[in-house]
């Protein structure tokens, strides 16, 4: 496996906790921090969570502690590719509907497993709050105490009240998430509603002031809501951020040195080099073959760019994100053990481009043109359900073997928005070539991956036409103004024999608006098959989106006819 070397500087923090059944026979409150070392706490972050059982329930402390525990353990299993807000939510998702299956055979509900839940998740320069109930998360900011989450509580009157949202209660449940940037010296605390209601910023500030030791300080200040009355359970977390981190939360491309470029029998980790496949100005692609007779495709940054930090930074990564992929239409990357210089690996995919299948097929049959597109979009459904985009598809990025399997081969500019979290700006802004690239990338628009939908749209209709839908027109964009001004050259016509439902199938993956895409890559490849839910046969098409040139130039002859005839008028 490739080296790693620890980030320069992680994100560092000091912790307190303290946690008591106060004046109650039972704590029914939980609370847990985890910190992990090296990459894991780079890519997945710092979790901290507390949650309350409600007092009603004899079995709510179990509650509880499965909802934290589960976060603690369950979400460090989550895709690194993933947002903190997208593997947090599933895993409490999924806790929350367990807890709703015990309940189930409960009478009532106040007799149940339910419990509040307030995490607090530091990654890379921000922190990630979820949150349901009336546990809260606190930010001290100067001398003042600020509430970062909404208690969910329902007031009946002044001596009654019940927990509007919480773990446990329904199916499913609706989570509060709000995102804070990080400062070296700010303080957060989590706490239960027994210590909460009874403290406030003065009696924080003190504690901190008396005393660096913050399991001291939180102590003190579940002891002052004692005091101060509270009958409930006491449980608090004190974070401070010391150090906020530098350098890469990935492969640390400096531990490897750069090999020789091989020739063919030389050996390099046990893989022999048969020949060379493709040479650019960025790197050198070989054949090889491991002791076992399996072929690899292995690849070495050219000369010119193993200088090049940025470059290089994403070569690493493409092996890095192929390893977290599993589809048979996305390039597989072999196991390996040491390595001993800087190069990755992939699969060897026996075939030709689709750039090659396009110009052996100039009119190919409609149905190989839907296969290979159904294919090409479960290869990106695979990234897209890692939070994953692209970015760059285009026929010379997609091979196919010799049994018909279509793969996507490169993902050297794949975005992935876990990485972006934890180290904003080090995968760059890095759209395709501008053919295939989605007009929001270059009018500076929000990109998901519906961009990737337009590339996939355009691929499926030049296969189909030979031509591009917007011609030449998307690489004027600077502004959602020239963005919106794109006019779709319909792909029925004469030649192409396209039909007129598939043409707007094609019209709609394509569209200048990312919104008014597809919700999903299934149904595109759906409406290419038949025609659409929102397609209407024998629905008039104006002449201008049917034929743009003859319409202006019917245009221009009427107006050069009124033109004439006002001229004999005046003449006359």
């Amino acid at each position: 496996m490739i080296h790693h070397k620890p980030v320069s500087r992680p994100l560092e923090i000091s912790l307190g906790q303290y946690s008591d059944a106060g004046r109650k026979p039972e704590n029914q409150d939980f609370h847990g921090a985890l910190i992990p070392d090296g990459n894991v706490r780079a890519l997945k972050g710092i979790t901290l969570a507390v949650a309350d059982g409600i007092s009603s329930s004899a079995v709510s402390g179990a509650a509880s502690e499965t909802a934290v525990k589960a976060l603690m353990t369950d979400y460090y299993s989550t895709p690194d590719a993933w947002t903190v807000q997208t593997a947090a939510t599933r895993v409490i998702w999924a806790t929350n509907a367990w807890l709703h299956g015990q309940n189930q055979s409960v009478s009532d509900i106040n007799a149940g497993q339910v419990c509040t839940l307030s995490a607090l998740i530091l990654k890379g320069n921000e922190g990630h709050i979820l949150h349901a109930g009336d546990s809260r998360v606190s930010r001290l900011s100067g001398r003042s105490l600020e509430p970062l989450t909404t208690d969910h509580r329902t007031v009946l009157s002044s001596t009654e009240s019940y927990l509007a949202r919480g773990m446990g209660i329904s199916q499913r449940i609706e989570l509060d998430y709000e995102k804070v940037i990080l400062r070296v010296g700010d303080v957060f605390l989590l706490t239960t509603d027994g210590v909460h209601e009874f403290i406030d910023s003065v009696v924080v500030s003190q504690a901190l002031d008396g005393s660096d030791d913050l399991d001291v300080v939180a102590k003190q200040i579940a002891q002052i809501a004692l005091e101060r009355g509270s009958d409930d359970n006491l449980t608090i977390q004190i974070v401070r951020i010391d150090a906020l981190p530098e350098g890469e939360a990935l492969p640390d491309i400096a531990t490897l040195p750069l090999p020789s470029l091989p020739n063919a029998g030389d050996q390099l980790d046990g893989y022999t080099i048969l020949r060379s496949l493709h040479a650019s100005a960025r790197s050198h692609v070989y054949l090889a073959q491991d002791a076992r007779g399996q072929k690899v495709a292995l690849k070495i940054p050219a000369g010119e760019t193993a200088q090049d930090e940025t470059y290089l930074k994403r070569f690493v990564l493409e092996e890095w994100i192929a390893r977290r992929i599993r589809s048979a239409h996305v390039l597989q990357v072999p196991e390996q053990g040491k390595r001993s210089r800087l190069y990755v690996l992939s699969e060897f995919v026996d075939g030709i481009t689709l750039r090659q299948w396009i110009a052996d097929h100039p009119k190919p049959d409609l149905d190989e043109v839907r296969d290979i597109i159904d294919q090409l979009s479960k290869g990106l459904r695979a990234l897209h359900r890692r939070e994953m985009i692209h970015q760059d598809i285009r026929p010379e990025n997609v091979m196919i073997d010799r049994n018909g399997t279509v793969k996507i081969i490169d993902l050297g500019s794949v975005s992935v928005a876990g990485v972006e979290e934890a180290a904003p700006g080090l995968l760059g802004h890095m759209p395709g070539t501008y053919q295939y690239t989605a007009p929001e990338y270059l009018a500076n628009d929000v990109v998901s991956w519906r961009s990737d939908q337009y590339a996939l749209g355009v691929i499926a209709y030049e296969m189909l036409t030979g031509r591009l839908p917007y011609g030449a027109q998307v690489a004027r964009i600077r502004s959602s103004q020239d963005q919106m001004r794109l006019r779709y050259d319909p792909a029925r016509d004469e030649e192409s024999g396209v039909p007129r439902w598939m043409d707007a199938a094609l019209a709609r993956a394509v569209h200048p608006d990312p919104l008014r895409r597809y919700d999903a890559l299934t149904e595109f490849v759906a409406d290419l098959c038949r025609p659409g839910a929102s397609y209407r046969e024998g629905q008039h098409v104006p002449l201008m989106q049917r034929n743009p040139l003859r319409f202006w130039q019917g245009l221009s002859a009427v107006l050069a006819i009124l033109c004439l005839v006002q001229f004999a008028l005046l003449m006359g």
